[in-house]
C-alpha cells in the first residue's frame, strides 16, 4: 500500500507555515479548516482585479485573438510552473499559488505600453509602477469586506508580492525612491531591505519560465517570426532539433507546441538543479534564514542565465519591438495619454463614485484617482472611453 503523507510531514524546514503565519493587518478568527494562505488564494480569486485580468494585454490587446495569452492566462500558467516548483522543493504550494495569481494585478491596460504611459502622465504627481499598484490595489482599492478596505491578505503574501524579485531597499536604491504607492502605503514592516521568503522567489522565476515560452509560442502563432528564426538562437534550436528527431513527420503547429513543453521542463529542472545546490550550501531551517541570506535560494544556474539571453534579446527584437506590435502599442499609448488628460483638466468628466473622490483638477489627489481608475481598466473598456469621449476613428 502507497504511504501518504500530510502537508507537514512533507514540508520542507524552510518552507513558509500558515500555522507561523505573522498575521494580517486587521486580525481575523478562522473556523475554517483552510490554511491562512488558502484563504488568501480564495480573496485573490475572487476579486474585481483578478477577473479583469482575462481583458488586459500580456503583449497583443485582448481583441486580437483569443488564442492568445491575456494577464488572466499568463497568472494560471505561472501559478502552475510555481506549485509545481514549490512541490518538489517541499515549500508551501497554496503561498506559491498567491503570489503566482496576484503578480500582475497592478498591470494597466495594454500592457507596457500603458505602464510608460501612465508613468509619464503621472511623474509630476509621483509616479507610476505595476507592482506598487499591485499593493496598492490588494490594500486599499478592492472594496469588498465589511471590516475593513482591500483584501486583508498574510504578511507573508504581502511580502512576496512587494519583493518577488528581490530587495527594494539596496545602496543604490535608498527608501526614498520606492514608487510613491508603496511610500505612501508605509510599508517599512515588509522588511524591503531584505529577500522575499521561498515561495516568492519560486513565483518571480515561475513568472520568467512562463513569459520566455508563452510569448514565444504567441509570436510563432502571430506570424511575427518562424520556426527558422528562432531556431537560430542556440538554446531553442536544439529542443526543436529534439522534438523534430522524436516526431520527424509532426506538423508544425505541434511540433511548436511539443517544443514549448520540453523548454518549460528544461527551464523548471534547471531551477530544481540549482536550488537544490543552493539549499544543501546553506541549510537554512526556516524562511526567515532565507530572507537574511545574501543570495537568493531559488534560482537559475549561471550556465542557464548565459543560454537565456540570446532568447530575451531575440524577443525583445522580433517580437516586444516588431513594428506590427510597435503600431498596436502606439495606438494604445495615446488612449492611456489623451484620456489622463482629459480627465485630469475636467475631472467632471468621470464617473460620479470616481469623481467623489477628486479635489480638482491638476490635484496631485485627483490624479491619482485618475491614475487607479485608468489602471484598472480592461483593454477593452479604455478603447470604448476613449471612443465615447474622443469620437475618433482607427481604433485598436
Amino acid at each position: 500500500m502507497k504511504t501518504t503523507y500530510s502537508c507537514k510531514q512533507n514540508r520542507a524546514p524552510y518552507a513558509s507555515d500558515p500555522d507561523e503565519t505573522r498575521g494580517r493587518r486587521v486580525g481575523q478568527i478562522s473556523k475554517s479548516e483552510r490554511t491562512v494562505f488558502q484563504h488568501d488564494k480564495d480573496r485573490i480569486i475572487h476579486s474585481t482585479a483578478f477577473r479583469r485580468l482575462k481583458g488586459k494585454t500580456q503583449v497583443f490587446v485582448a481583441h486580437e485573438g483569443d488564442t492568445y495569452r491575456t494577464r488572466l492566462t499568463h497568472s494560471l500558467e505561472v501559478a502552475q510552473i510555481a506549485r509545481s516548483i514549490a512541490r518538489v522543493l517541499g515549500l508551501d504550494e497554496d503561498l506559491a499559488e498567491c503570489l503566482a495569481l496576484s503578480h500582475d494585478f497592478g498591470h494597466p491596460p495594454f500592457g507596457h505600453s500603458g505602464e510608460d504611459a501612465l508613468q509619464a502622465v503621472m511623474e509630476p504627481y509621483g509616479g507610476f509602477d505595476h507592482n506598487a499598484q499591485t499593493l496598492r490595489i490588494i490594500d486599499v482599492l478592492e472594496q469588498r469586506y465589511a471590516e475593513f478596505d482591500g483584501l486583508n491578505l498574510t504578511w507573508e503574501t504581502l511580502e512576496g508580492i512587494a519583493k518577488h524579485n528581490g530587495p527594494l531597499i539596496t545602496k543604490e536604491n535608498p527608501a526614498e525612491d520606492l514608487p510613491w504607492a508603496l511610500r505612501a502605503l508605509n510599508w517599512q514592516e515588509l522588511e524591503l531591505e531584505t529577500f522575499a521568503g521561498p515561495e516568492a522567489q519560486v513565483a518571480a522565476l515561475a513568472d520568467d519560465i512562463a513569459y520566455n515560452n508563452h510569448d514565444l509560442d504567441d509570436g510563432l502563432r502571430a506570424g511575427l517570426f518562424t520556426v527558422e528564426d528562432i531556431c537560430e538562437v542556440p538554446l531553442v534550436g536544439r529542443v526543436f532539433a529534439n522534438v523534430r528527431k522524436r516526431y520527424p513527420d509532426l506538423p508544425q503547429e505541434r511540433l511548436i507546441h511539443e517544443a514549448v513543453r520540453d523548454l518549460i521542463g528544461y527551464m523548471v529542472a534547471d531551477v530544481l538543479k540549482e536550488s537544490r545546490t543552493r539549499l544543501e550550501k546553506y541549510k537554512p531551517q526556516s524562511a526567515d534564514e532565507i530572507r537574511g541570506l545574501d543570495v537568493p535560494m531559488i534560482a537559475f544556474s549561471e550556465s542557464f542565465r548565459k543560454e537565456e539571453a540570446p532568447l530575451r534579446a531575440f524577443l525583445f527584437k522580433n517580437m516586444y519591438r516588431h513594428y506590427k506590435v510597435n503600431r498596436m502599442m502606439g495606438q494604445a499609448a495615446r488612449i492611456v495619454t489623451e484620456l489622463f488628460g482629459l480627465f485630469i483638466d475636467g475631472p467632471d468628466l468621470l464617473p460620479t463614485n470616481i469623481y467623489d473622490q477628486c479635489e480638482g483638477p491638476r490635484n496631485a489627489v485627483t490624479a491619482r484617482v485618475i491614475c487607479d481608475y485608468i489602471a484598472g481598466m480592461t483593454d477593452q473598456a479604455a478603447i470604448e472611453e476613449h471612443r465615447q469621449l474622443f469620437s475618433t476613428t482607427g481604433y485598436l
